[in-house]
This record gives C-alpha cells, sequence and structure tokens, in this order.
C-alpha cells in the first residue's frame, strides 16, 4: 500500500514542485539511495525472520523516535549541518542505511526521517526536501518489495484484499489531494497531529498481543 502511495504521490506532488526544481538536487538522491537501497533489504530481511511479538515492540519503538524526529526538526529551530563534501556524502550513505531498514521493518516509504535528513544534512528547502524524499524512496520501497516477495508475507494481501483495496483507494485519493494542497495546512497545526498520532499508535502496537 505504502508503494501505490508513493507511486501516486510522484505525479500529485510535480504539479506543486516541477521537476525543473528537483534537477539540481540529483546528488543528493544518488547519495542517499546509495545507502538506503542496501539498507531496505537489511531491514526486510530482519522483519521476514523476526518474532512477532519482538517486531511489535520494535515498531513501536521506531513510532516514538519517528514522533520525536518530527517534532524536533519541524517545530524546533535546528540549523542545516555545515559539513564538507565528503563527510556529508559518508554520513548521507550512512543515514540512508539506517532510513531504508527502519522503512523496509515499518513497511512505509520512511519521508518522516528522510525530510528531515535532507533538509538538516544539504540545506535544501522543505518543500523540495519532500519531492526528494519521495525519488529516494520509490527504489528504497522496491527493493524491499522484492526481498518481501521472497518470504510468505505477502499471503496477509491475499488474506485481506478487501481491506488492501479499500485503504488503496483512500490512500490514493490522499495522496493527490495532499500533493495539490500543498502548503495549505500550517506546519504549526500538522505536525502537533502526527506527533499525537504516532505516540498513540506505537502505545497500541507495544500492547498488541
Amino acid at each position: 500500500m505504502s508503494l501505490i502511495v508513493v507511486l501516486t504521490a510522484v505525479p500529485a506532488r510535480l504539479v506543486s514542485v516541477p521537476f525543473g526544481d528537483l534537477a539540481p538536487y540529483w546528488y543528493v538522491v544518488v547519495n542517499l539511495l546509495a545507502g538506503s537501497l542496501v539498507g531496505a533489504w537489511i531491514g526486510a530481511t530482519w522483519a521476514t525472520r523476526m518474532r512477532s511479538a519482538t517486531l511489535y515492540r520494535v515498531i513501536a519503538v521506531l513510532l516514538v523516535f519517528i514522533a520525536a524526529a518530527l517534532a524536533t526538526t519541524h517545530l524546533a529551530q535546528v540549523g542545516t549541518l555545515d559539513l564538507p563534501p565528503v563527510p556529508r556524502t559518508i554520513l548521507g550513505v550512512a543515514a540512508g542505511v539506517g532510513i531504508g531498514v527502519v522503512a523496509a521493518v515499518m513497511g512505509v516509504a520512511g519521508g518522516e526521517l528522510l525530510i528531515p535528513t535532507i533538509v538538516l544534512l544539504y540545506g535544501v528547502d522543505i518543500k523540495i526536501a519532500g519531492s526528494l524524499s519521495l525519488v529516494v524512496s520509490l527504489p528504497t520501497m522496491l527493493v524491499a518489495f522484492a526481498r518481501y516477495s521472497r518470504d510468505n508475507s505477502f499471503q496477509a494481501l491475499r488474506d485481506n484484499k478487501a481491506f488492501v483495496v479499500a485503504m488503496t483507494i483512500g490512500s490514493i485519493a490522499g495522496t493527490i489531494v495532499g500533493g495539490l494542497l500543498l502548503g495549505a495546512v500550517p506546519t504549526l497545526v500538522l505536525i502537533p497531529l502526527l506527533v499525537v498520532l504516532l505516540l498513540l499508535s506505537a502505545v497500541k502496537v507495544w500492547r498488541h498481543t
């Protein structure tokens, strides 16, 4: 479902942030992908081998971590890291690996971590960073998807067809509307709501049996 959302969000996002605005930042995409593709394969491998009870706890902790990252980078004044090209490239690869692992384990696109990373590490405007994160997310998710396809995890899709179809339709509609309304909802309203949602989800997942 996350893969479908990203596929839909890319063209919808290009309406607000055209390709010409993204082209100068191709090096950001390449740098992060060098790590995220590896991380996605590792994360998917861990997720397929991990006990369900352990996986729930891991996801709950990651949800809290993402909520903290969102609150810190969007609501607090955090400056851009001023690093020379080589250390920044190395840090970008390392960050990509970590984000790829998290995205694959949780089955998400990873934008919650990619956007702050792009803003802080490369000093890119947050709207452009959102579009760049989608470009990084797509191949990263394809790698995770390929790894999951080698396991019996896809049985869940066959067992929950109606749910998947309903959520996919809603998600596609949401990504189109979200791309067209980019910037219409103030960050000071949106981010706290997302943080609360993530924390509530973390509690729910932690208590899952």
